[in-house]
């Protein structure tokens, strides 16, 4: 069994300032929000799971990697005792069941103390550029200052520099430095890049089916 550490740094934003991260949500053409409802339990699990399979993400925490995995997590999450619907938001875009797709995902919960937790923010890549992430934490943000909680956090993978630089424009800020290690035997590595092409191929053609299929490299 080998062990790798990855560094992580927990940031938080005070929600009582002018800060970029409680500026205006607003999205692209064509999207829009979805509130909490429990009935969107799963769709929150496999939006996650599309979001962060591919991403280093899945390897410091391998439940991301696996739909069930996902499943198991957003269950936990709603379960906590301070699960904010209020902060928890999907990102679709189109309209009607057969032509809406679901492209990103943000859930939070008020810890102990009082302080907003992101617990995890995903935008399925497909739809990646466009602004969702920040408008999914700025949303998240405003849903927290309704019910007057004045500072939000989340922890983000050092190697994330994409996502670092994010949370840095909206005006998060570094309050610790963490470790996480991570136990990944090769066989499982194996099956997990399997149950991955997998899912990869069913998604890609429920993308070509939809007519949104993003077009090939050559």
């Amino acid at each position: 069994m080998e062990s790798t550490y990855f560094k992580r740094f927990r940031m938080e934003v005070d929600l009582r300032r002018d800060s970029p991260a409680v500026g205006p949500a607003t999205l692209p053409p064509g999207y829009r929000f979805v509130p909490w409802n429990e009935a969107l339990l799963d769709v929150h699990a496999r939006t996650k799971f599309r979001s962060f399979r591919d991403e280093i993400d899945s390897v410091v925490f391998p439940c991301l990697g696996e739909l069930d995995g996902c499943r198991r997590l957003m269950r936990e999450i709603r379960n906590k005792r301070g699960f904010l619907p209020d902060a928890t938001w999907l990102v679709a875009y189109g309209r009607g069941p057969e032509g809406m797709l679901w492209c990103g995902t943000i859930q939070t919960v008020v810890a102990t103390g009082g302080v907003g937790t992101i617990q995890n923010i995903g935008v399925v890549p497909s739809h990646r550029g466009l602004g969702l992430g920040t408008s999914l934490i700025r949303q998240a943000m405003a849903g927290l200052r309704c019910h007057a909680v004045v500072r939000g956090s989340l922890e983000v993978t050092a190697e994330n520099s994409r996502a670092v630089r994010l949370y840095q424009r909206l005006g998060f800020r570094r309050s610790k430095t963490v470790y996480k290690t991570v136990d990944r035997s090769p066989a499982k590595a194996a099956a997990k890049d399997a149950r991955q092409t997998a899912s990869a191929a069913v998604d890609s053609a429920s993308l070509e089916l939809a007519g949104l299929a993003e077009p090939a490299v050559l």
